[in-house]
């Protein structure tokens, strides 16, 4: 597939197949990953990778306690109910870290926030060569940003100190979804 295509196909999946996804293939996912520009070469990224029933189902109760825990303390969870239900039937969930990042609730520099902000970038094209890859692959996926809101309690779980960034949901897919309404490029692009 030529990647202009592999970017004009690719879809945001939420019902997957109960086919397993072999490790070489979620290895060559991850290899993609790690082909991506970063600043300073830095490489800010960390992939933890869950896989199997028994792992799906402590993620899943561990994203839910996370849930739970939020709306007690009277923050939003946005779609973290619906995001976690594509995880649990999702045969690859891989959460995608940095281990430099400091948590969202520390106190830190504007010189720290500047390099987040550098790691974050890096962080986003590695996830995009992800999600590339496995559309050239065969496989459905769902890039998960909504994991704040049981940061904690995946973090905990998953062993992880770094700052949890995202998720990414892999699988074959069970639907095609239409493409998505793109603004057009008179609406975003000024030339100066």
């Amino acid at each position: 597939m030529e990647i202009q295509e592999a970017i004009a196909a690719r879809r945001s999946v939420r019902k997957f197949t109960d086919r397993p996804v072999g490790e070489e293939t979620v290895n060559a996912v991850l290899a993609a990953a790690i082909l991506a520009p970063s600043g300073k070469n830095r490489q800010p990224w960390r992939f933890v990778v869950v896989a199997g029933d028994e792992k799906r189902t402590q993620m899943i109760r561990a994203m839910r306690e996370g849930i739970t825990d939020t709306k007690a303390r009277g923050m939003e969870t946005g779609s973290a109910i619906m995001t976690a239900r594509v995880m649990q039937h999702a045969p690859v969930t891989i959460f995608v870290f940095n281990p430099e990042g400091v948590h969202p609730w520390t106190s830190h520099s504007v010189g720290q926030t500047f390099l987040e902000m550098v790691d974050t970038q890096s962080i986003g094209a590695a996830i995009q060569n992800m999600l590339l890859v496995a559309q050239d692959l065969g496989l459905g996926t769902l890039w998960i940003c909504d994991v704040w809101s049981a940061y904690q309690q995946l973090s905990a779980w998953l062993g992880e100190s770094g700052q949890l960034v995202a998720a990414v949901a892999l699988g074959y897919p069970a639907e095609n979804p239409d493409a998505r309404p793109r603004r057009p490029l008179s609406e975003v692009v000024r030339w100066f």
